[in-house]
């Protein structure tokens, strides 16, 4: 924290404000001697000050504390990044659970195609339908799963153990 850096911003505030040192002594019942010093730099004042100060100046508590002020312009271009960002991951993010849940849907259509069949004449006249049914199953229900582990907080687990390990391959 920079004491000389503040002083001269607690300077540049009053006097945008078109107040003498006198007048804003007054207002916040210090000597105008007080307000001198923080302006110089010598000393800061308390902290229930300090916050009087930024809703008297009308200005952020941090910005007081780090001298100056933020440029708007600064956060108007960090506030869009941010929000590229989050569209770009969401982006992402919706990309993954169309998969996952066309690969749910799969896998219950085909458990639901294969229950009719093992219950139709068909599969109690061949072995072989109940047979490939039961594969059938077997597979929707392991699609199913599969849906189930990425979309849980283990896919992630499980890609960044991947991950590591194709790396070390590498």
């Amino acid at each position: 924290m920079d004491q000389k850096k503040i002083g001269g911003f607690l300077k540049e505030l009053r006097k945008e404000k078109g107040v003498t040192q006198e007048q804003l002594a007054e207002a916040f019942c210090v000597s105008n001697r007080t307000v001198s010093r923080w302006e110089n730099g010598n000393n800061m004042p308390d902290l229930d000050i300090l916050i009087e100060i930024s809703d008297y100046y009308e200005v952020d508590l941090r910005d007081i504390l780090n001298g100056e002020r933020k440029q708007k312009t600064m956060e108007k271009e960090m506030k869009e990044t941010v929000l590229q960002a989050v569209e770009y991951t969401n982006a992402g993010s919706e990309r993954c659970h169309k998969r996952v849940r066309l690969c749910c849907a799969t896998g219950m259509l085909i458990f639901v195609i294969t229950m009719i069949l093992n219950d139709s004449a068909l599969a109690a006249e061949h072995a072989f339908v109940r047979t490939g049914c039961d594969i059938a199953q077997g597979v929707a229900l392991g699609i199913m799963l599969c849906g189930l582990i990425i979309s849980s907080r283990y896919g992630a687990a499980i890609k960044a153990f991947k991950k590591r390990i194709f790396k070390k391959e590498c």
